[in-house]
């Protein structure tokens, strides 16, 4: 592929940038840091109840996040082998195998990692969470918190929802002995309109989207998507997502896209291929084809955002995350991206590393199509770890799919 092929189609960054850097590189100052701003660290899994910590004045860090901005800054690749000579296994989550790696030898985007004061982990997200969470908790000398969320295939039976929001009960209890006071509800419930906001937020942005051209591509969300995680709850994402919302806005005003020329709108599935974001959005875009949505990033604009506003409510919300759930609703989840964004095809990324996001995606992709009358790909990589990762066998195999949907649009005009 030449270089006047990829500048074909040049995209249009994103103004707010500039303050998201800002806001992520204080955030990871102050994690670094803690002892400076007299907080406490609780290291805590990418789908776990973050509004707690925040009303207890407890500051978050995701391993998972930093293992994004590992694979991102293309680390995770020899990190993952510092971790396989300590004897962890090859098959492992690359997330994982990146944190054990860097907290084994110092290393990283931000360097030895802080110290947790304790650990909170929920399995709405995987299993291999429970046993990472366990071999870092015993690493450190310091407490772990367990969340159980059972997996439901239909619907949330009530003796779950029972059984979750008495582990929320046992969650805030935790809390109370490691900092050794009180919950504060006042506080838990400005942090919990604050995560509302948030959310509301990140969904209507997520939603601006459906305009043609779409404002904001996925490869744009799978980037600043990094507030809803990390600080959601706070005035600071609000802050930021409202900034964002507005830009946004004003592209949709005047008719600018994300990139000059929009053709095919593509809908994702599953985690990003994070160490070669730029070259997959240059190699579609080259083609006049964008990503619209994904299934990765809208998974944190909840359904419900409301819920996260009480504890009964939390129990909900995060028992009913998108990897917490059967088949059929991932299904009937891609059916509505494609319908709702409008899209002309959809690409799976069967990842290595992440079975809970990958399994079934074969059938996924059959049905999807049949339902939509949309052609699917399913392409091979792992989220962080490019040693999994065939970038030419992609690039061709996205080629070929794009002929396939482009001579189908030229079939129908």
């Amino acid at each position: 592929m030449t270089d006047r092929k990829l500048n074909a189609n040049p995209y249009r960054p994103i103004k707010s940038t500039a303050a998201y850097r800002r806001l992520m590189a204080a955030y990871y100052l102050m994690v670094k840091h803690p002892s400076w701003f007299g907080k406490k660290i609780a290291w805590i899994t990418s789908g776990g109840p973050v509004e707690p910590l925040y009303a207890m004045g407890v500051l978050p860090f995701y391993p998972e996040n930093y293992g994004a901005m590992c694979g991102a800054s293309r680390m995770s690749s020899s990190l993952c082998e510092a971790a396989e000579h300590q004897g962890y296994s090859h098959d492992l989550c690359t997330y994982a195998l990146t944190d054990l790696g860097s907290c084994f030898t110092g290393k990283g985007p931000i360097g030895r990692l802080p110290k947790p004061d304790f650990l909170v982990c929920g399995n709405n997200i995987c299993a291999t969470v429970i046993k990472w969470y366990e071999i870092q908790a015993r690493a450190f000398g310091v407490p772990l918190f367990f969340l159980d969320t059972p997996f439901f295939h239909d619907d949330l039976h009530e003796h779950t929802l029972r059984y979750v929001e008495k582990q929320m009960e046992d969650y805030i209890e935790f809390l109370e002995n490691r900092m050794k006071r009180a919950f504060p509800e006042k506080r838990f419930k400005k942090v919990g309109s604050r995560s509302f906001e948030t959310i509301s937020l990140w969904r209507e942005i997520l939603d601006l989207a459906v305009n043609r051209p779409a404002p904001f591509a996925a490869f744009d969300a799978f980037i600043h998507m990094a507030p809803i995680v990390t600080l959601r709850g706070t005035r600071w994402a609000v802050r930021y997502y409202q900034k964002l919302k507005r830009e946004l806005e004003e592209r949709v005003q005047k008719g600018v896209g994300a990139f000059a020329r929009e053709e095919i709108r593509l809908i994702w599935d599953n985690i990003p291929i994070w160490y070669d974001i730029r070259n997959l959005s240059k190699m579609l875009s080259s083609n006049g084809a964008v990503l619209v949505a994904d299934t990765y990033t809208s998974a944190w604009a909840m359904e419900e955002p409301h819920l996260t506003q009480t504890l009964d409510g939390m129990a909900r919300a995060y028992a009913t995350i998108h990897l917490n759930r059967g088949l059929e609703y991932k299904m009937e989840k891609m059916v509505k991206l494609v319908e709702k964004f409008g899209a002309d095809g959809f690409i799976m990324h069967s990842n290595r590393s992440c079975k809970p996001y990958s399994v079934g995606q074969y059938d996924m992709r059959r049905e999807v199509t049949r339902r939509t009358g949309k052609p699917g790909l399913i392409i091979e990589a792992d989220h962080t770890d490019s040693r999994s990762y065939a970038p030419q066998q992609v690039e061709r195999q996205i080629g070929m799919f794009l002929e396939i949907i482009k001579n189908k649009q030229q079939g129908t005009k």
